[in-house]
């Protein structure tokens, strides 16, 4: 058992419980809060008396916004690389050991899932969105690529969804969610503490069918066909150049989005999404998702990207490359490369 500001690790009935208790912080995840996750999973794993795990967090605002990247940020612009790395490479391998999880890992994901927290719930078994749920994979606007394993989830969303999602950081809700694959049932907030409190009793994830609602549809499967036109294109560029030719409304936004994001971190996950739809593998796309975020700050934007959106909060980056237009083949080429004994390795 693990009680701290920021986590509350226990065991309740047949459950291993995981809640994070900072709120006052969207929930963010600290490398510290990741590793007592990997640690409780591996203390889980062979006890006979512990049936299914059970993440949530406090409050209806947010399961999880993302990582804590206060420390990257000051770490890296000190030029100290290796503190980032080491927390991507921890952090991956907690992402794949609960998308192998051998017993049910149901994750609640009321409110925010972001980033990090993409990444300790919807690889799980069980995936359960509500009326708040609001996911989104926006790494390309700080200068980084959607990681954790979410290129499995957007390689795998319907057409050219993925594309879409993680270059322009779009918002979903419950019904995108579900429709997308990221998701798998939505259930009311009112009766979450019903759910929980019979998982915990029963160890028995076939209760959560008893409790699952039809949702409001969301715009996703709508404008999948407009998705699919536009985000099929060979390249970054070409797919902008796409819906900016179009002129309608929908397309203009999508432009936008793409536009005000980081032109080599865009560039990047269209190769990254389409090169994770060749395996089934986790640890593959997370080891592909590593070879950009370990160069990131030494050779990428990460670090100018966190300064204009969380620390000055100037919403003005300065890219190194300013446009997909300026962007070489070769740019895009060395963030992906092998990192050969550099590698991520599990």
């Amino acid at each position: 058992m693990l009680k701290s500001d920021d986590i509350h690790i226990r065991v309740v009935g047949k459950a291993g419980r995981i809640t994070l208790t900072r709120p006052q912080a969207l929930n963010a995840m600290t490398y510290e809060m990741c590793m007592a996750i990997g640690t409780a999973l591996d203390e889980w794993k062979d006890d006979d008396s512990i049936s299914i795990i059970v993440i949530d967090a406090e409050g209806s605002r947010s399961f999880c916004s993302g990582g804590d990247i206060a420390d990257l940020y000051k770490t890296g612009k000190a030029g100290d690389y290796a503190y980032g790395q080491k927390f991507w490479a921890d952090e991956y391998r907690t992402n794949a050991k609960i998308k192998n999880y051998p017993k049910p890992y149901i994750a609640i994901m009321d409110g925010i899932v972001m980033g990090g927290g993409v990444g300790i719930s919807a690889h799980g078994s069980h995936r359960i969105v509500t009326e708040n749920t609001m996911f989104a994979m926006p790494e390309c606007g700080i200068g980084l690529v959607p990681d954790v394993g979410g290129n499995l989830l957007l390689s795998r969303a319907p057409g050219s969804t993925g594309e879409y999602l993680g270059t322009t950081g779009a918002r979903l809700n419950a019904s995108d969610c579900v429709y997308a694959g990221i998701a798998d049932v939505f259930i009311p907030e009112v009766d979450l503490p019903h759910l929980i409190k019979s998982l915990e009793n029963d160890g028995d994830p076939s209760a959560i069918a008893e409790f699952e609602r039809e949702c409001v549809p969301g715009d996703l499967s709508i404008n999948q066909k407009t998705i699919n036109t536009h985000f099929s294109k060979s390249s970054a560029l070409e797919i902008v150049t796409s819906l900016e030719t179009d002129g309608d409304e929908w397309e203009a936004n999508a432009a936008k989005l793409m536009r005000r994001n980081c032109p080599l971190s865009v560039a990047c996950e269209i190769e990254i999404v389409r090169m994770a739809r060749q395996t089934n593998n986790i640890e593959s796309i997370l080891a592909l998702e590593y070879r950009f975020t370990y160069r990131s700050m030494s050779h990428g934007d990460l670090i100018e990207g966190i300064r204009a959106q969380i620390i000055d909060k100037d919403r003005s980056p300065k890219w190194g490359t300013p446009t997909l237009e300026e962007l070489t083949q070769e740019q895009i080429s060395s963030m992906l490369k092998s990192l050969h004994g550099d590698g991520l390795l599990f």
